[in-house]
């Protein structure tokens, strides 16, 4: 268990599921950049804060929801929790962009149910991503294989950010041209010279 000052953001989870160097450089080195990508899913996230709570065939929907876990040490916000009458809580994550090959928004979003399956003391089985490009929902379970890499990412995020030491950078081109830190990280430039350096020290 962890104590509430302890706790990390939830959203962090994101980025470290993406890329490591660059969730260390938000959340240790305090260093931010907008592009367009980071700027269209802001409104889409406030977007659906907006509007506070409702009900609508008999589903209570409450809109930007604080959540935490004392067992993962995550705090944060839910984007959307549906609450059917008869049903289990049903988180809804929001992102801009469309379904990825990686888990990082899957994990995310099961972060969300486990800090609501701690507070509420009820089962939270399924959610579900609204992707903005095809604007539709995808489902997803809570099964035990996403929960166990959501608990390795949280352990592993604690260790980042109390380790205070931000990775070197792993260029990959088509995640770095997207990633609105590329200025600061600079992974072209920084990874040949991490290579020319490990090159010289073999020789």
């Amino acid at each position: 268990m962890y104590d509430e000052a302890d706790l990390l953001p939830l959203s962090a989870l994101q980025h470290l599921m993406f890329c490591e160097r660059q969730c260390a450089l938000i959340h240790i080195e305090q260093a931010w950049e907008e592009n367009r990508l980071t700027a269209e899913g802001r409104v889409m996230h406030e977007r659906a804060h907006d509007g506070g709570s409702e009900s609508r065939g008999g589903v209570r929907i409450a809109r930007g929801l604080r959540i935490r876990s004392l067992r993962l040490g995550l705090i944060g916000q839910a984007d959307v929790v549906e609450f059917p009458k008869d049903g289990p809580p049903f988180p809804v994550e929001y992102k801009r962009g469309k379904p990825k090959a990686h888990r990082a928004d899957e994990v995310q979003l099961c972060a969300q149910a486990m800090c609501l399956e701690e507070m509420l003391e009820t089962p939270v089985p399924c959610g579900a991503l609204f992707y903005g490009q095809t604007r539709r929902r995808t489902d997803v379970a809570f099964d035990d294989a996403l929960r166990g890499l959501t608990e390795n990412a949280a352990a592993r995020l604690h260790r980042l950010i109390a380790g205070g030491k931000t990775p070197a950078p792993v260029y990959e081109k088509k995640k770095c041209t997207a990633c609105s830190l590329k200025a600061v990280c600079l992974p072209e430039a920084t990874s040949t010279v991490s290579r020319y350096l490990a090159l010289a020290v073999k020789g």
